[in-house]
């Protein structure tokens, strides 16, 4: 690298695959919980964990350190 120049970031890959980023700048996620051992889960709850959710501020402010660039 010359003098003057700094290197790029590197967006952490695991968190892009995860994590979405909205207009707004909120950033979007999928519920854990609905991968496996379903049946002793309630229709209701199921059903609820369909929507995606949305990392709180707290969060979203170390996560993106992770995503430099944003997600899609």
């Amino acid at each position: 690298m010359g003098i003057g120049k700094k290197g790029k970031l590197k967006t952490n890959k695991s968190a892009a695959k995860r994590l979405r980023m909205t207009k707004s700048g909120l950033l979007k996620k999928r519920n854990a919980g609905r991968q496996h051992i379903l049946s002793k889960k309630s229709r209701k709850h199921k059903r609820q964990l369909r929507k995606a959710g949305y990392l709180s501020t707290t969060d979203a402010k170390r996560i993106r350190r992770l995503l430099p660039y944003g997600t899609h």
